[in-house]
């Protein structure tokens, strides 16, 4: 018997289960817990925090490699260079609030012409000419 269910039959062992496959996450639950531990972060985790953890970094990084991936297409390019993670991250509103102290090495700046130097707009019906008295 094989505690209070059904008897296991001799020789099979059950196969664990990580909790990571339990959560149906990606990112490693088991290894987030032990950071959380040895960081000294709290004297003690509870079970749910690094398996909400692992789920919230899992999202971000999914979210900002479908932009960054987008940036990417949009260059024609076939891999992912820092640029296209500065243009990813800058164009989106909350990403560039949450990553905004951050740098980007080599990633470069936004395309950005400011509106005192571009050419004034002149109505082309009418010609301005200096007024002689």
């Amino acid at each position: 018997m094989a505690g209070r269910g059904k008897s296991l039959a001799a020789g099979t062992a059950k196969k664990s289960t990580s909790r990571s496959n339990k959560a149906g996450l990606q990112f490693p639950v088991g290894s987030i817990a032990r950071f959380l531990k040895t960081g000294k972060y709290a004297e003690r985790v509870g079970g749910g925090a690094p398996v909400y953890l692992a789920a919230v970094l899992e999202y971000l990084a999914v979210e900002v490699l479908e932009l960054v991936g987008n940036a990417t297409r949009d260059n024609k390019k076939p891999r992912i260079v820092p640029r296209h993670i500065q243009l990813a991250v800058r164009n989106d509103e909350e990403l560039s609030k949450l990553l905004g102290s951050m740098t980007i090495t080599n990633g470069g700046v936004l395309p950005n012409i400011h509106n005192m130097l571009l050419p004034k707009k002149t109505s082309a019906g009418s010609k301005s000419s200096p007024i002689d008295d």
